[in-house]
């Protein structure tokens, strides 16, 4: 059995944008999501309007209407309705928790006084023209509840584990003050990527990792071979504690640029970065020790401080020879997180400043769980099975 799209109403979106442009994208917007939602009914039924199948799960019931305020405009919709069944499409679901939380923390400040011209002109914009401390008191507790499921949900095995911290500013007290965002992405056991989790607190500091690190562990995650991570201070003195027998990645590009704050010249830069990457390309672990030991030798002169740098750093990079050679390149740096924090901060400079921790928690576990959710399903991230080249 397949399933189309209404050709008369997709004709009909396209001809509105091509006659409106933006000003017709939410119009045609919301007739794209309409017929989405209709072919998810009929998948859901396992069969097509109208049809007679042995095979049928259950009766459409009609339509119930609904206007959902998003950035690019109001979207009127028609939620397909199903007789006895619970069924709500995850078409319409999937994508707007982060928009929810968006609008909500927009709304929070806007109730408490705290909004600035620009944010108040968008809190209209995006929750209308009023919004009451109730409304925004459901839409806190109904958004809490579903990303609480979320950061609390059963982990499993994850050979690698990526982690980065990230800043964002909120209200506190009449002062604003940064808090660290914490996030991590797993490489589960079918080479997957999954979005572990989030925590956000006021620092970066040992505690705040440790906690987050623990309440991975408690949550089940297990299996854990290697981290891969900055030099963040407080994360490194956490591993040691919660972590303590796993093998560290220092991320080869961050090393690359916290060895250039130790080069005397500029002249020289370019040839310390070439040097610092023909020791992370070597061909293996022996190889890459004994350019190591020659770059040390080289700059030892010139620029001894670089050289005492790079002899007790540039090691921390090297923890990837230790595994299969077909996943150094996605292990030896924290790049995969760039897109993640990227995403982040494309929603959370809406807001720019949070109302409170609580408020830009909600924001970025938003942002998170439909990222994961894109994941999911998705092509292998690596080949998990390989084994090791040395211990």
């Amino acid at each position: 059995m397949t399933y189309s799209y209404d050709d008369i109403k997709i004709q009909g979106a396209m001809e509105i944008l091509n006659d409106s442009g933006f000003d017709g994208l939410s119009q045609a917007l919301g007739i794209f999501l309409n017929e989405a939602m209709k072919i998810e009914r009929s998948q859901h039924l396992k069969a097509s309007p109208y049809e007679r199948t042995d095979t049928r799960n259950g009766y459409a019931n009609g339509f119930k209407d609904k206007t959902l305020k998003t950035r690019i405009g109001e979207l009127s919709l028609q939620i397909p309705q199903v007789r006895e069944s619970d069924f709500y499409p995850s078409s319409l679901e999937k994508g707007i928790r982060s928009e929810r939380a968006l609008r909500t923390a927009l709304a929070e400040m806007y109730i408490n006084g705290i909004s600035t011209r620009k944010v108040e002109k968008v809190t209209k914009e995006m929750c209308g023209l009023s919004v009451t401390s109730m409304e925004v008191s459901r839409a806190t507790q109904r958004l809490d509840e579903e990303m609480k499921i979320w950061r609390t949900r059963k982990l499993s095995c994850c050979r690698y584990v990526y982690f980065d911290a990230r800043y964002e500013k909120i209200h506190d007290g009449g002062v604003i003050r940064d808090v660290a965002v914490l996030s991590a992405i797993g490489i589960n056991d079918n080479g997957l990527k999954e979005l572990l989790g989030v925590s956000v607190a006021f620092s970066e500091a040992e505690v705040h990792w440790r906690e987050f690190f623990s309440s991975l562990v408690e949550r089940g995650l297990h299996g854990v071979e290697l981290i891969i991570s900055d030099a963040h201070e407080g994360l490194k003195a956490a591993r040691k504690k919660v972590f303590a027998s796993v093998k560290w990645q220092r991320c080869q590009f961050h090393l690359q640029q916290n060895a250039q704050a130790y080069v005397p010249k500029i002249s020289l830069r370019k040839s310390v970065a070439r040097d610092i990457r023909s020791v992370f390309n070597a061909p293996d672990l022996n190889e890459a020790n004994r350019l190591l030991s020659i770059v040390v030798d080289k700059y030892n002169d010139s620029a001894p401080k670089l050289s005492r740098w790079m002899e007790g750093n540039l090691p921390e990079g090297l923890t990837a020879f230790a595994f299969p050679e077909e996943h150094w390149k996605k292990i030896r740096t924290s790049n995969c997180m760039e897109r993640i924090n990227r995403e982040i901060k494309r929603r959370t400079r809406v807001v720019s400043i949070f109302p409170n921790e609580a408020s830009c928690l909600r924001l970025v576990s938003a942002v998170l769980m439909e990222i994961n959710q894109d994941w999911e399903g998705a092509r292998k991230f690596m080949d998990m099975n390989m084994e090791n080249n040395i211990n």
